[in-house]
């Protein structure tokens, strides 16, 4: 069975570098935006899921960070600078500001951690919207130029494509790497009972900072990204429907699960637009997403990577129940 599992694995590995290597090399230009754009969101999504999958905090604000990682690298960009200062700019403003928001977390929990998030996403937004003289408004900002790599030019989509591909790898690794830690195991301690990790030496403050801290920050990178994809933005993209959304991508895809923004991101970026070419259901292809979401949510809340688990718990669950027949009938045979 392991060797099975080992087999699988290193099967579905194969079959992602070919898809993220090799397949856009015969794609047009709306293909590789697109798996640009899905990467983009795997990066923000990755950063949703440690606050919310393996720290198991509530935060519906989470496209706020994505827009500040946004307009600050437009700002300075337009001011002058370089895209390679903007870009850690973006993610140490995002560090500072979600180590802020983090603080509601150590008083309310639940639904109400939920709610204060999200007021923070419209008091971010508003600012979006209203501070003209910052952000450009409803007029947004443009001309947001892609950057230049030891001399070479990002402009084209393919070569901005690997060079997002190259940054969604490094920060896989670092998330990685940190869930392995002993601040991953902090994390899900935090996560599956807060009380006993106290009890265990974890610094519940501490750690539900850094989550919502480190899940910004992320955010804030992959805002960064977004602009200089797009070359144009405005709030549109930062409302609280887009942190819904968000959200709605941790779950489907499997919220504590690694490769869940993978799944999420291409369920919520990818798969609207497939259905949106495909004859007889390009007219309803939005009801149709709705409703597979609904489904997907009453028969697999623990997301899409969940099914294995399920799986191999109902096959236990089996062996278990015909071990216990056996022992029974030997029993009885034997009485």
């Amino acid at each position: 069975m392991k060797l099975l599992n080992h087999k699988t694995a290193l099967a579905v590995a194969l079959l992602g570098a070919l898809l993220v290597f090799v397949v856009p090399q015969y794609l047009k230009n709306y293909g590789i935006y697109l798996l640009t754009y899905w990467l983009i969101f795997i990066i923000a999504i990755m950063g949703l899921n440690l606050t919310i999958g393996y720290a198991g905090q509530k935060s519906l604000g989470h496209a706020a960070f994505f827009g500040i990682g946004a307009y600050t690298v437009a700002i300075m960009m337009k001011a002058g600078m370089s895209f390679w200062l903007g870009l850690p700019t973006a993610a140490l403003i995002c560090f500072a500001v979600g180590l802020a928001l983090g603080f509601p977390a150590l008083r309310v929990q639940a639904i109400y951690l939920a709610f204060a998030t999200l007021g923070f996403n419209t008091a971010v937004w508003l600012v979006m919207r209203n501070e003209e003289w910052l952000t450009g408004g409803t007029f947004g900002i443009n001309n947001i130029a892609r950057p230049v790599l030891f001399g070479y030019s990002l402009e084209g989509n393919r070569p901005y494509y690997y060079f997002v591909l190259a940054v969604t790898l490094v920060l896989s690794a670092l998330l990685w790497g940190l869930l392995r830690s002993p601040w991953g195991k902090a994390f899900k301690a935090l996560r599956d009972n807060p009380i006993r990790a106290e009890s265990l030496g974890v610094d519940i403050r501490n750690y539900t900072l850094l989550s919502f801290a480190i899940g910004a920050a992320y955010a804030g990178v992959a805002g960064a990204l977004f602009a200089s994809l797009v070359q144009f933005i405005e709030p549109g993209p930062f409302t609280v429907a887009a942190s819904i959304m968000m959200y709605l991508m941790v779950v489907v895809g499997g919220a504590g699960y690694f490769l869940g923004p993978v799944i999420g991101a291409g369920v919520g970026v990818v798969l609207p637009e497939w259905l949106r070419d495909v004859p007889l259901v390009s007219n309803w292809y939005l009801p149709m997403f709705g409703t597979a979401v609904v489904l997907l949510m009453v028969w697999l809340p623990d997301g899409l990577l969940s099914i294995p688990d399920r799986i191999r718990a109902k096959r236990a669950a089996r062996l278990a129940s015909a071990a216990r027949a056996a022992a029974a009938s030997k029993v009885g045979g034997g009485s």
